[in-house]
């Protein structure tokens, strides 16, 4: 009996024990739980150490073929992901001098346009190595020299008729006949056309590409001086003929020289060589008014289908 009452005591004794166990277990359970969902709630706020983020730095090698021949030129190796075309030009001028960035032509196949500097080379990856062609555009001119030299002439022969030197007129005639106000009032209006572009070339103008072949330099200047010195020889000779109609045919005519200027100019003077440019030059300017409005199109508005006249109402 008494071992009896020893061993119910016993186990109430042991009771407690193990309730106290529980709780200690199940308080530990939730100070893990709590720990887990801090360590899970904080996981999104942990940054990788600097050493971990810069430890692979990605360089691209371009391999440069010459457009011809297929042949490997050069490789340009370590180029950054961040570099252009243009970067790409002066490592490729560093390794072969005697080709400067404004000749060479970058393709990114053989019959391919021509890539633009500001084109990111890493928009030509596919793999590590790029290939590209190069093709040696010439001697290049950048396009403030070429509009500069393009516009200066014609301003600088027109005065030089202006004034008939002796090697161009004959003096005798020159001091002879009386020069008609016409022949002064297209000398200012010539003038102020190009002193207009000068200034709109150094001032207003800004050019997408910088430099343009040589040639074509030559071929715009050759344009453009001789057909004023054949102008500028007629108006200012002294035997120049005045418009048929007189004073009104020039006034008009001049206050149109503001909208329309070489025709206007045309009909103020009456010459054949001033209506000739005047023709071509239409013909030119719709040509590259046309490539340039569809171009606007393309990136500003490549929903409007529209077309704008380059002579309103007319043309």
């Amino acid at each position: 009996m008494h071992q009896r009452q020893k061993s119910s005591t016993a186990e109430r004794t042991s009771d407690p024990a193990a309730d106290g166990g529980a709780l200690s277990m199940s308080h530990n359970d939730s100070r893990s739980l709590l720990n887990f969902s801090q360590l899970m709630l904080s996981a999104g706020q942990i940054k990788p150490s600097p050493a971990l983020k810069h430890s692979k730095i990605t360089y691209f090698e371009v391999e440069i073929l010459d457009v011809q021949s297929k042949k490997q030129i050069c490789i340009v190796d370590k180029v950054p992901p961040a570099s252009t075309v243009l970067d790409v030009k002066h490592k490729f001028h560093k390794a072969c001098p005697q080709w400067y960035p404004s000749r060479v032509g970058l393709q990114l196949e053989r019959n391919g346009p021509f890539l633009k500097d500001s084109i990111n080379i890493q928009s030509l990856a596919v793999s590590s190595i790029i290939t590209l062609y190069f093709t040696d555009l010439g001697q290049q001119v950048g396009w403030t020299t070429f509009f500069l030299t393009e516009y200066t002439g014609p301003l600088l022969i027109y005065l030089l008729f202006y004034i008939r030197l002796s090697t161009i007129y004959d003096q005798v005639e020159s001091r002879k006949n009386f020069r008609h106000p016409v022949v002064h009032l297209a000398c200012f209006c010539h003038c102020l056309h190009y002193i207009r572009h000068l200034l709109e070339t150094l001032f207003v103008h800004k050019f997408s590409e910088g430099h343009t072949p040589l040639k074509n330099m030559i071929k715009g200047c050759a344009f453009y001086w001789g057909f004023t010195s054949w102008i500028a020889y007629y108006i200012n000779h002294p035997r120049y003929t005045p418009p048929s109609f007189g004073h009104r045919q020039v006034s008009y005519a001049a206050l149109a020289f503001l909208a329309g200027s070489w025709i206007s100019f045309t009909v103020m003077t009456q010459t054949l060589p001033v209506g000739i440019f005047a023709f071509l030059m239409v013909i030119q300017m719709s040509l590259w008014a046309q490539k340039k409005h569809k171009l606007y199109l393309k990136r500003f508005y490549p929903e409007v289908r529209r077309k704008a006249a380059m002579i309103p109402i007319i043309f």
